[in-house]
């Protein structure tokens, strides 16, 4: 093994090393750290280049992808991530905030006792546990979906078939997220509801006769939603961490299923792109929240 100038031998998990090629010269081997900048001290050189070279768009290359640009690579997978974690998203806030809302708003009652209970059972279970009996009954005993993947290989396909084919293959991971993301929007948007069932707002619109229906949709829903726009906030910044499981158990081609892969392969520029999308998300999901919070209560405006 090459030992750097600093008289240090390089880490196991050096890139270097991932090919697992006993026959690499120690000359071969040290022109690859220099390859990949690995020859300099961390601090300053190799920060000062990654930061200078991050805000000119540079992510470096791939090791796993043979040098192509990390950029590209992640590009290819957002796509998909973004449409699986988007659609179930958006499937989970409907449901849990409505079923979230008729538990609290009505408690003690069947859609409170029947809802409130699933969402305690979906909320304490990871994609991978919601995932494997979707595999199971409706891919490998009945057939009705395919078992892997986002489309089915072979052949020329219109686009009314590859859309399709494409559906068929998102219904089960869109399932499994949807499922996973109802219970903790439901469980807060009941705890919700009932908080404000006791304001004094609610109390005069049923003075004035109001019946519940449009007390719960134009008094105490808009004001039960604050808590609700922090938590999907939280879960849209970390959509890639939340990604991983699902995209792992169903094959699924996004950012969560390339992080595995990048960990594995220890490319090293992939996965530092991967975790600064993460903390991007997070920045910016949160400035969004802040400015959805000044529409919904304005008092925060002022």
């Amino acid at each position: 093994d090459a030992v750097p100038e600093a008289g240090l031998a390089p880490l196991p998990g050096s890139p270097e090393r991932a090919t697992k090629n006993p026959h690499l010269t120690p000359e071969i081997v040290a022109a690859e750290r220099k390859k990949w900048g690995l020859d300099k001290p961390l601090f300053p050189d190799q920060l000062v280049s990654y930061v200078t070279s991050t805000i000119q768009g540079d992510l470096g290359y791939s090791i796993k992808y043979r040098g192509q640009p990390v950029v590209e690579v992640v590009a290819d997978a957002a796509g998909p991530t973004i449409l699986l974690i988007g659609i179930g998203e958006g499937i989970a806030i409907v449901v849990g905030l409505w079923l979230g809302a008729r538990s609290g708003w009505r408690r003690g009652g069947t859609i409170d006792r029947v809802g409130n209970a699933l969402s305690l059972v979906f909320y304490s279970m990871p994609y991978f546990v919601i995932g494997m009996p979707l595999i199971i009954i409706f891919a490998a005993e009945l057939g009705w979906f395919p078992t892997s993947g986002m489309s089915t290989p072979g052949g020329d396909k219109s686009f009314l078939d590859g859309l399709v084919d494409l559906g068929s293959h998102l219904v089960r991971p869109v399932t499994a997220v949807a499922l996973g993301l109802i219970g903790a929007y439901s469980i807060l948007m009941r705890s919700s509801i009932i908080e404000t069932r006791s304001e004094d707002y609610v109390t005069t619109a049923r003075a004035k006769g109001l019946p519940d229906a449009r007390i719960l949709r134009s008094h105490a829903f808009p004001n039960a939603l604050l808590p609700m726009v922090t938590l999907i906030a939280i879960n849209l910044g970390y959509v890639v961490a939340g990604a991983i499981t699902a995209e792992v158990v169903f094959n699924w081609p996004g950012l969560g299923m390339l992080t595995v892969q990048a960990l594995d392969a220890r490319d090293y520029p992939l996965l530092q792109a991967i975790f600064l999308l993460i903390a991007v998300s997070v920045v910016f999901a949160n400035f969004a929240a802040d400015i959805v919070y000044g529409y919904l209560d304005p008092r925060v405006r002022a």
